[in-house]
């Protein structure tokens, strides 16, 4: 063991001072001169895309509760079945909620005959309270009457009495019929105050049927509440849609979705399929491409030949961090008709098109050499010679460049390579960034 390590350690020694005595007398290898090659300018098409993944959503998911409890009696729809808005979805047992109709229907009945009772004992008190103004009135008048005569009466026999022209007998009885008369207008002035008294009497009668129009009015409350209850065994589709998720069967007992405290039981989950969209997430390097409008192409597992075209609706305005990687979300709307194949929560591949242009002049990038804001190439002239040409470039995707003027199509310019790689290249594209260059020809 130990002969092997020492003849390891005079290895590395011999090596170590080949590589000192090569760099002192200037032997150190040489870097390889570039290479170069000649190539044709031509057209072709090129294409940025940002590439992610993301899930396919749907327009709009609706978690049907009811809001009513009891046994479920009816549910006429199965998962992946389409329902119409304002179908049937499920049914519960209405037994217990029926009664309470029939039960408030007699509250109501009752309360209204109340009502109706209190009314006519209102009429009745009116009428006779009428009635006895009159006759009290009338009592008054003629005691008033009966009171002025007797009183004259006695005044008049008290005279012929001085004067000895009638009897002490006729006298008193004047005196007596007077005084009675006095006490009949008092008793009359009495009855008459006495209605007053019937009048609030009258006022409690009315005050009697506000309370029983009032109660009418609550039992008709109760009532529409007992109907809704019952309206409420059945829940019908609030959206054209389909189910996607089924959590109940017939037979099951389910919970309000009100009064109850947790929620309530859901029921099923309707999907709106009209529209179909592709949420993904897009890493920050790449987002300041990323706008609305923009195109996508997007894949699925489940159809790895078919592509389904899509659109940018929204990007969002905050990230979200999952172990320091921040990741914008970027919702795409699906188009075209053959949409209807992808199914929610499928896991979707996409490339966004941040740039693209179509059947345009390229080179290699490579090939486009700087002088300070100046580009050129060198061209291979047909004579073996060369020229430096400036050029006007356009797009690129790091590969290749657009050439918008300064050059023709099948020009021969000079790819020296092994030189320093591109601005683009070595700036470093995104995580999720990709190039795409599809070359023409037989133009």
């Amino acid at each position: 063991m130990k002969k092997k390590l020492i003849v390891g350690l005079l290895l590395v020694a011999a090596i170590v001072a080949a590589v000192l005595w090569m760099r002192r007398n200037g032997s150190e290898p040489e870097k390889k001169a570039p290479q170069e090659t000649v190539v044709s300018v031509s057209r072709g098409d090129i294409r940025q895309v940002v590439e992610t993944t993301g899930r396919v959503e749907s327009n709009l998911d609706v978690e049907i509760k009811c809001k009513a409890s009891g046994e479920v009696t009816a549910l006429p729809y199965d998962i992946s079945d389409s329902v119409q808005k304002g179908g049937l979805l499920v049914e519960l047992d209405p037994v217990d909620e029926k009664r309470s109709v029939k039960q408030a229907e007699v509250q109501l009945s009752a309360s209204k005959a109340r009502l109706d009772q209190a009314g006519q004992n209102l009429r009745i008190a009116e009428e006779q309270l009428k009635t006895e103004k009159k006759r009290v009135e009338a009592t008054l008048k003629a005691a008033k009457a009966r009171d002025g005569d007797t009183k004259a009466k006695s005044e008049r026999l008290k005279t012929l009495l001085s004067k000895k022209l009638t009897s002490q007998e006729n006298y008193d009885s004047a005196m007596a019929a007077a005084i009675q008369s006095e006490a009949d207008l008092e008793k009359a002035r009495i009855s008459l105050e006495e209605l007053a008294i019937e009048e609030m009497a009258l006022e409690l009668k009315r005050r009697d049927v506000d309370l029983a129009s009032s109660q009418v009015q609550l039992n008709e409350i109760s009532l529409e509440q007992a109907q809704q209850r019952l309206d409420d065994t059945k829940v019908v589709s609030p959206i054209d849609g389909v189910v996607v998720q089924r959590a109940v069967q017939i037979g099951q007992i389910i919970s309000s979705g009100i009064s109850n405290v947790g929620g309530g039981t859901t029921v099923m989950t309707l999907s709106d399929l009209s529209r179909l969209y592709v949420v993904a997430f897009v890493d920050e390097s790449d987002i300041g491409r990323i706008k609305t409008g923009q195109k996508a192409l997007i894949t699925v597992d489940a159809f790895p030949d078919k592509r389904f075209r899509g659109e940018i609706v929204r990007v969002a305005m905050k990230g979200v961090t999952v172990s320091n990687v921040v990741t914008f979300e970027v919702k795409i709307e699906v188009q075209g008709k053959n949409k209807s194949l992808l199914k929610p929560e499928m896991t979707a591949n996409c490339e966004i098109v941040i740039a693209e242009e179509i059947d345009t002049l390229v080179i290699p990038a490579e090939a486009v050499n700087r002088r300070r804001k100046e580009r050129f190439v060198t061209i291979q002239k047909s004579d073996g010679t060369k020229e430096e040409r400036s050029v006007t470039a356009g797009s690129s995707d790091g590969v290749n460049t657009q050439i918008i003027e300064g050059l023709q199509e099948g020009e021969q310019i000079i790819l020296r390579k092994g030189e320093e790689e591109s601005r683009w290249r070595q700036g470093g594209r995104g995580r999720g960034m990709r190039n795409m260059f599809v070359r023409r020809s037989g133009r």
